[in-house]
């Protein structure tokens, strides 16, 4: 009987507590993902505000309906009324909305504002989608770059997220402001990161702008979110969020390791093919797998 209640104490316990911290999606996961940068937290307070004006207007016309439906049944009211028009119901169901969209727009604007661009980053962050992988940019710690594509599932390490982690990870210091500017070389795909409050769209030829500051050290895990062709399914974002010391120790690194913007980074036409020939083959390999199952 012991364990029995300490197991139904268990359930309601985690039914009723808030989510667990993670960069990344959950079974059963109710609301959004826990925010790790201020934008995702004003985010999160707009949408709690949001649900406060549906629930009360939708208890409202409940409420609204009811008494119409008992007011005016045909047992209490067997004449019915021959009114077309009422002068101040009409004005009242039209400046009540509109006061309502007015008290929704201002935090919306401000929120977008807030969102769209910061002042005097401490550095910034270059994002270029590919089909099907995303390239990036440090142009302020000796302007390497480097690709990043999933990880297939026959060369997935321990701890690595199937159809999440890449074989490069984007490094990134906490609590620093950092601009992040998008653009693509083939067709519109969408850098989404929940955790940060992005979901913006990579345009070929255009530059989009916005930025973060992040709060928690970790993990965190995206993904295209725009249809951009046959492996779209198959272009994760893994952000690794880390100390400003240990930023500066993998900077030291990755100028060893990967390539400079400035010596010409880009591959020969011929390896570009192959490049993108490999990328299709492992993103069909990857459906005709799940195919199987």
């Amino acid at each position: 009987m012991t364990v029995r209640l300490a197991a139904l104490a268990a359930f309601f316990a985690g039914l009723f507590a808030g989510p667990a911290f993670s960069g990344e999606p959950q079974n059963w996961r109710l609301g959004l993902q826990e925010a790790a940068t201020p934008t995702m937290e004003r985010i999160d307070s707009f949408h709690d505000f949001l649900n406060i004006i549906i629930t009360l207007i939708v208890l409202f016309v409940l409420a609204l309906l009811l008494y119409t439906m008992w007011r005016f049944s045909e047992k209490r009211n067997p004449t019915p009324s021959k009114t077309t028009h009422h002068t101040g119901l009409e004005i009242a169901w039209t400046v009540i909305p509109v006061f309502i969209l007015i008290i929704i727009a201002i935090p919306s604007f401000k929120l977008l504002y807030f969102a769209d661009r910061v002042e005097d980053p401490d550095m910034t962050l270059k994002i270029v989608g590919h089909q099907w992988y995303w390239s990036y940019e440090y142009p302020d710690h000796g302007n390497f770059t480097f690709d990043a594509n999933m990880v297939a599932d026959d060369e997935l390490k321990p701890g690595q997220k199937r159809l999440l982690d890449t074989d490069n990870r984007v490094v990134l210091p906490v609590g620093k402001k950092i601009q992040l500017l998008m653009t693509s070389d083939d067709v519109i795909h969408n850098w989404g990161m929940p955790a940060f409050g992005i979901k913006l769209d990579t345009v070929p030829g255009r530059l989009n702008e916005t930025w973060i500051q992040i709060t928690k050290p970790g993990v965190y895990y995206g993904f295209c979110s725009e249809l951009c062709g046959l492996n779209h399914s198959y272009m994760p974002i893994a952000v690794e969020a880390v100390s400003e010391a240990d930023f500066k120790k993998w900077v030291i690194k990755a100028q060893k390791e990967f390539a400079s913007v400035d010596e010409g980074a880009k591959p020969k036409l011929a390896d570009t093919k192959t490049i993108d020939t490999d990328v299709t083959s492992t993103g069909m390999r990857l459906a005709q797998s799940q195919a199987g199952q």
